[in-house]
C-alpha cells in the first residue's frame, strides 16, 4: 500500500521539508523503456552533442588500472593545470563534483537561517535549492527582459544579504551581461557580501564585450567564479567543475568539501580536456551553426524566442509547453519544459548536431500543426 504522506516530515528540518528537488532531464533509456521506442534524440540538458575529446577518453581508459584506489583528494594535478590556465594560485581553486557541488559549498559556508540569498527570477534552480536547504531566506529579484536587473538587485542588498548569485550567461534564458555592467555591479556590492558569477557556458559566448569574471579576482576579494567541464568539454557524466576565488574563501570552501568529491577518471579527463582546445573550437562552431538553424526555423514557424548566447535556446510556444512536450516525447524527442522556472509556455532546447536539430524541429512543427 502506498502512503500519501511522509511520516518523517515532522522530524525533518523545516528548510528541507519545503524544498522542491531539482528535476533532471529525462534520460534516453527511460523514455525508450516507457514508450517502447528506439533511436531517440535528447536535447534537454545542454550536453555537448560531440561528446568529449578523444584525449579525455584516453585519459579515462588509462586511469581504469587504478580504479581500486581512492583518487587524489586534493586534485593537485588538475588544480595546477587550472591555476596555469587562469593565472592564479592553486590555493584559489576549489574542485567540485560538477560546479553544482561548488555552489552548494558556497551556500553551506556563507548562508544560514536569518541570512539572505539574492538572485534573479528565471535564475538557475540550484541557487534557491542550495540556499533553502541551509535555511536561508530567498530574495528573488524580478527579471528584466528575461535577464538580470542589476540595478534592482543592488537595491535589494541589505544587512542580512550574504550571497548574490549571477549566471552569465543565464540558464535557462541564455541572456547575458556585458563587462561594464557586471563589473560595475560587483564593485558596488558591499565587501561582506559574496558575489558568485556562474560561467558554466562561457566557452560558447561569442560577444565582443562579454567578460571573463575570473580576471577580476585580484580586484574583488568577495568574488567567486564557477566553471564546469559538463558543457563544452563534454564531461557531464563524470561530474567535475571548479570555483575560483580569493585564497581565504577557497580555504573556507575546502573545509566543507567532501573527501574525494571528484573521482580519478574525472580528474584525469578534465586535465586532458584542457589540452584539446581544437575540440572546444569544433564544439563552438557546431553550436553557432545549430543556433542559426534553430532560430531560422522558429522564425519560419512564427515562434518567438529568447536570444541566447549559450548552447541552448528557450522558445515561446504560445501555449502550455507541457502538452507540446508530451507530443515531442512520443516522437522520440526529449527537450526541457521550464514551467518550474515560471515560464509555463516555454521550452528550452539544447543545440545539437544538424541532424538532431532537424529531427526535433520537424517533430515540433508537426506537434504544433505549423
Amino acid at each position: 500500500m502506498t502512503e500519501t504522506a511522509n511520516r518523517f516530515l515532522e522530524i525533518a528540518v523545516p528548510a528541507v521539508t519545503n524544498l522542491k528537488p531539482y528535476v533532471p532531464g529525462k534520460p534516453i533509456s527511460e523514455l525508450e523503456r516507457e514508450l517502447g521506442i528506439t533511436d531517440s534524440v535528447k536535447l534537454a540538458s545542454n550536453e555537448n552533442p560531440l561528446g568529449c575529446s578523444e584525449l579525455a577518453k584516453e585519459a579515462v581508459r588509462a586511469e581504469l588500472a587504478q580504479v581500486g584506489l581512492y583518487p587524489d583528494g586534493g586534485g593537485v594535478a588538475l588544480r595546477n593545470a587550472l591555476a596555469e590556465k587562469h593565472g592564479v594560485s592553486p590555493n584559489q581553486i576549489t574542485l567540485g563534483n560538477g560546479s553544482n557541488d561548488v555552489l552548494d559549498m558556497i551556500a553551506r559556508v556563507f548562508l544560514a537561517p536569518g541570512l539572505e540569498s539574492l538572485f534573479s527570477q528565471y535564475a538557475f534552480a540550484v541557487y534557491p535549492i542550495s540556499s533553502q536547504a541551509v535555511g536561508a531566506t530567498l530574495n528573488v529579484v524580478p527579471a528584466r527582459d528575461y535577464g538580470h536587473d542589476l540595478e534592482e538587485m543592488l537595491n535589494r542588498i541589505g544587512e542580512k544579504t550574504r550571497v548574490v548569485w549571477i549566471a552569465n550567461p543565464n540558464n535557462p534564458t541564455g541572456t547575458w551581461l556585458n563587462g561594464e555592467e557586471l563589473e560595475g555591479f560587483i564593485a558596488a556590492v558591499p565587501s561582506n557580501v559574496i558575489v558568485v558569477v556562474d560561467e558554466a557556458y562561457i566557452e560558447y559566448v561569442d560577444e565582443p564585450d562579454y567578460p571573463d569574471a575570473s580576471l577580476w579576482l585580484d580586484k574583488y576579494p568577495n568574488l567567486v567564479v564557477t566553471r564546469t567541464f559538463s558543457k563544452s568539454y563534454g564531461l557531464a557524466s563524470l561530474r567535475v567543475g571548479y570555483g575560483l576565488a580569493h585564497a581565504d574563501i577557497t580555504d573556507l570552501l575546502n573545509r566543507v568539501r567532501q573527501p574525494f568529491n571528484v573521482n580519478s577518471m574525472a580528474l584525469a579527463a578534465a586535465r586532458a580536456a584542457l589540452e584539446d582546445q581544437a575540440f572546444i573550437q569544433r564544439s563552438v562552431e557546431m553550436n553557432r551553426a545549430g543556433m542559426a538553424q534553430m532560430t531560422a526555423a522558429f522564425e519560419a514557424m512564427g515562434l518567438s524566442y529568447i536570444p541566447s548566447v549559450g548552447n541552448f535556446i528557450t522558445v515561446d510556444l504560445g501555449r502550455p509547453a507541457a502538452e507540446v512536450d508530451q507530443g515531442l516525447l512520443q516522437a522520440g524527442c526529449i527537450t526541457r519544459p521550464v514551467a518550474n522556472y515560471g515560464l509555463p509556455n516555454h521550452l528550452r532546447i539544447t543545440i545539437g548536431t544538424e541532424s538532431e536539430n532537424s529531427r526535433v524541429l520537424a517533430a515540433l512543427k508537426q506537434v504544433l500543426g505549423k
